[in-house]
This record gives C-alpha cells, sequence and structure tokens, in this order.
C-alpha cells in the first residue's frame, strides 16, 4: 500500500478520534492539521493571548485531506480499502469500520510517525490491543509537538487582536512577526565557533528550566546582544533559535521609528514589547541596536530620545523568567554602544569573521547539493581570507549563475576561482566609488593569492528572508 494512503488513513483517524475524545486539545493535533481547521473570531479565553479555535466534529473532506496531507486525490488513495466511505454529495471522507482501519494502520505506521502524532499516540497507547505495537509515550509526543502558539494561523489572530484599531496599524511598521515554520534557517545550517555553541546550548538550557530558575530566584538571564561584522550570522542565528525551539521570532527594526509617518515612537516602542508578551513564549530580536547609542548622543528630535529611553526601561521591565521573552539586540557597530546600553544585557556573544577552517566548513555545506568537480574546500577558504560566511554564498552564486549562462549544473573548481576573482573585482569598484550604492555595506575585497576582506553586500538583518541576510556562517 502506499504511503499516500497511509497518509490519509492517518488523517481520517486522527479527525475521528480528535472529535470523539474531549480531553483533547489544539496541542495534540500535528501543526499541519490544526492549520487546515483553524478558525478566526473565537471568544477570548480571559487573558486576552488568543483568538480562534478548532470546532469538534473535525471533517474530513477532499480539500482539507488534500490540504493537511499534500496527497492530491485523497479518495483515489484509499478507495479500495474496505473501511473507507465518501459522501459523493459532501465529498466527505469517513471510516466506515474504525477498528478494521486501526488494525489497518498499526500494521504499517512506525514509531517515528505515532510519535508525531499526540493524537493517535495516546488513541493507541489507552487501548491495550495496540498497547505494544508503538514504542510511543504519549506525554513525551505532546511535549515534543509544536505548540499551537508557535503556528501562523494562532499569531495572525492574536495580531488581528491586539491591532484593532486603524492607528495601531503603524506599528506593523515597526515590527515583523514569524512563525518558526516560516523559518528557513536550523541551528544544523550554521557554522559556529565554540563559544557561540556553548552560549547558545546554555540559553537553551535556561529556556527549557525557567521554571526551576524561577524558583531559585535567578531572574537576571535572557538577554544576549550579539556583536560583530555584518554577514557573520547574527539574524541566522537568532532565527535558528527561534525555529530550533518552537518559538515566534518578533524582529524590530530600531531605525524604523526615526520614519516620519510612525506618530508616537515611544508607543510604539513601548507596544513592541506588549506584543513580545502576548506572543511569549517568543524571541524578541532588536537589531541595530547600535542606534540606541547614536540617539543618545545626538541632537535629534525630543521624541525620539524619549523613545530610545522608553526602550532601554522596556529592556529592563523584560524577562526570560517571567515574561517567557528571550531578547536578543544585534549590532555591527560595538565601538558605538555606551554604558547603558551595554548593561542591559547578560551575555554578550561575539560573531567575527570565520577564520580558515570556518571558511572551509562553510564552503562545504554551502556546496553539499552541488556537483563540483575537483572540488578543494582549503583551497578555496585559504584565497577567500576575510570574507565572511555570506561573501562565500554570493560567492556560490555567482559560479552557479556563469556555469548556467553555459548550460552546465556540473561545476568546476576554476569556476569558484574565477568566481572570487569576480566577486573582489566587484567589490574593488564598489570602493573606487565606480558604482552607486549604500557605502555601509560595502566589502573590501583583495586577491585570490591571498585576499583580504571585509563584511557583506547586504546590511545584518534585513527585512528579506533568512537566506537574504545575515548568513555569514550559515550553510
Amino acid at each position: 500500500m502506499s504511503d499516500a494512503a497511509l497518509d490519509v488513513v492517518e488523517f481520517l483517524l486522527t479527525t475521528r478520534v480528535y472529535s470523539d475524545d474531549r480531553s483533547l486539545d489544539e496541542n495534540d493535533l500535528p501543526p499541519e492539521y490544526r492549520r487546515v481547521f483553524w478558525t478566526g473570531g473565537g471568544d477570548d479565553d480571559g487573558s486576552g493571548a488568543t483568538r480562534g479555535g478548532i470546532s469538534r466534529p473535525l471533517s474530513a473532506t477532499n480539500s482539507t485531506v488534500r490540504e493537511a496531507t499534500d496527497v492530491d486525490q485523497p479518495w483515489q488513495a484509499v478507495s479500495d480499502l474496505m473501511f473507507t466511505d465518501r459522501d459523493d454529495f459532501s465529498g466527505t471522507l469517513t471510516l466506515g469500520q474504525q477498528e478494521m482501519a486501526e488494525k489497518w494502520f498499526a500494521e504499517r505506521a512506525d514509531d517515528e510517525r505515532i510519535f508525531e502524532n499526540p493524537t493517535l499516540a495516546k488513541h493507541f497507547e489507552d487501548h491495550d490491543e495496540f498497547a505494544d505495537a508503538f514504542d510511543v509515550d504519549y506525554e513525551e509526543s505532546r511535549d515534543a509537538n509544536r505548540p499551537i502558539q508557535a503556528d501562523r494561523v494562532w499569531i495572525d489572530g492574536l495580531l488581528e487582536e491586539y491591532f484593532d484599531d486603524e492607528d495601531d496599524e503603524e506599528m506593523l511598521d515597526l515590527v515583523e512577526v514569524r512563525a518558526p515554520e516560516e523559518v528557513d534557517v536550523t541551528l544544523d545550517d550554521l557554522v559556529l565557533t565554540e563559544d557561540q555553541e556553548g552560549e547558545i546550548d546554555k540559553i537553551a538550557k535556561a529556556i527549557e528550566h525557567r521554571d526551576y530558575l524561577a524558583d531559585i530566584g535567578l531572574r537576571e538571564i535572557g538577554k544576549l546582544l550579539f556583536v560583530g561584522p555584518p554577514g557573520t550570522g547574527k539574524t541566522s542565528t537568532a532565527q535558528a533559535l527561534a525555529h530550533d525551539m518552537d518559538l515566534p521570532f518578533v524582529e524590530v527594526k530600531l531605525s524604523m521609528i526615526t520614519s516620519q509617518y510612525l506618530g508616537e515612537t515611544a508607543k510604539n516602542v513601548d507596544k513592541t514589547f506588549e506584543v513580545a508578551k502576548r506572543l511569549s513564549p517568543c524571541i524578541l530580536f532588536i537589531d541595530e541596536f547600535d542606534f540606541v547609542a547614536k540617539t543618545r548622543r545626538s541632537d535629534e528630535h525630543a521624541a525620539l530620545k524619549r523613545a530610545v529611553n522608553t526602550l532601554l526601561k522596556s529592556i529592563d521591565n523584560i524577562s526570560l523568567i517571567q515574561d517567557d521573552v528571550l531578547l536578543i539586540g544585534a549590532t555591527n557597530h560595538p565601538d558605538q554602544l555606551d554604558a547603558a546600553a551595554w548593561r542591559r544585557f547578560d551575555e554578550i556573544i561575539n560573531f567575527p569573521k570565520p577564520d580558515f577552517g570556518m571558511r572551509a566548513d562553510i564552503l562545504r555545506v554551502v556546496t553539499r547539493t552541488m556537483d563540483i568537480e575537483d572540488f578543494d574546500p582549503e583551497f578555496i577558504a585559504d584565497v577567500t581570507e576575510g570574507l565572511t560566511g555570506s561573501d562565500l554564498r554570493m560567492v556560490m552564486r555567482e559560479a552557479v549563475l556563469e556555469a548556467l549562462t553555459e548550460d552546465r549544473t556540473t561545476l568546476t573548481q576554476q569556476d569558484l576561482i574565477d568566481a572570487v576573482e569576480e566577486f573582489e573585482e566587484r567589490d574593488n569598484l564598489k570602493n573606487m566609488d565606480m558604482i552607486d550604492g549604500d557605502h555601509d555595506a560595502l566589502v573590501a575585497g583583495g586577491s585570490v593569492g591571498g585576499g583580504s576582506g571585509g563584511g557583506k553586500a547586504s546590511s545584518d538583518g534585513g527585512h528579506s528572508h533568512g537566506h537574504d541576510h545575515d548568513h555569514g556562517h550559515e550553510h
């Protein structure tokens, strides 16, 4: 029997079991099932934290099955099974004989499939007939399942509720919220230093054991500052944490508060932190943190200074332990930060340009899906001294595109060498003011023989998708 049939039967069983078992809630459904049945406009839960929900009974139609399982023709996949039925009028798919369906499914599903579906993990665990069929613990399955608060549908419902008038809509220009499922980088996709890995492991443990930390009174934890040149992985690492820990990612661009259409900037900064608290647990990522010091030193408008003071006070008043918000600041210019900014953070994590070994590792993983003849990552690492991971990705992109102009999908080592030279030549032109551009985002180039280098061509932490910015050490 095909995997498509197994996928469809799993969906039909899940909808039947969930509809009948009132002890189950949204966190027992796999995320891909939840998004199919989530509806907005539900009642507030009393805390103002959520709108919408999933109503019983769940209806399995061709369209809902297709959306949840990616099986193009759901009914065709299971029409030959004796225990499946379809209502031709409504298009609803049902299990005519649930017990037969359970036995059929139990004989074909493995532990991994059941572990990723808490609804069925509980169902099979509760039935003696299937007690030995799977080595899966329901509670562990539920704990490992992504919580509803990390789903895009839940986040959208909360934002719609919170931005309930026209004046609040301008706040959306100050903050961007991504669900973990929308982040396309994981910690396994990154090449990190030992120090970075150690600090990330510590913060992951702090998140896991935050109740214990609260019990012993250790509350000054969970405010990180990432420092380093553009392209060294600051934004990517913060996003990867959000993805791997199933946390919404709330990103703030401080320079946006200078925009003329934002109105009451201090109010908007304050509201940003309120959004993070309502979305908790989450990661609040504040990019361009050096903007704080710039504003405090300058003769900027008093409203901007009030906004920055509000920001610093808001940082003081937010906590991983009390509010379930992990705060991460990032700056390309740590030399511009003053004491008031530094003391807000309990951990400083350095993101240097990659050394020779890291560049070689980055090249290996960037090229892992490419076909390259006589590939020597150590040689390319040697001639790209000073380049960041983001620069290396741009080099590889150039090599791929050049090969495609010759109708080749197999690259050569010479393609990479030529791409390095092209990258550095383009950079030198920028430094000679021969093309217009943002000079804060320039890269100092060097020769293939021994190259020196600098940052990257796009600034750290932009609003584009993860692969377009700050992938200094990402693979």
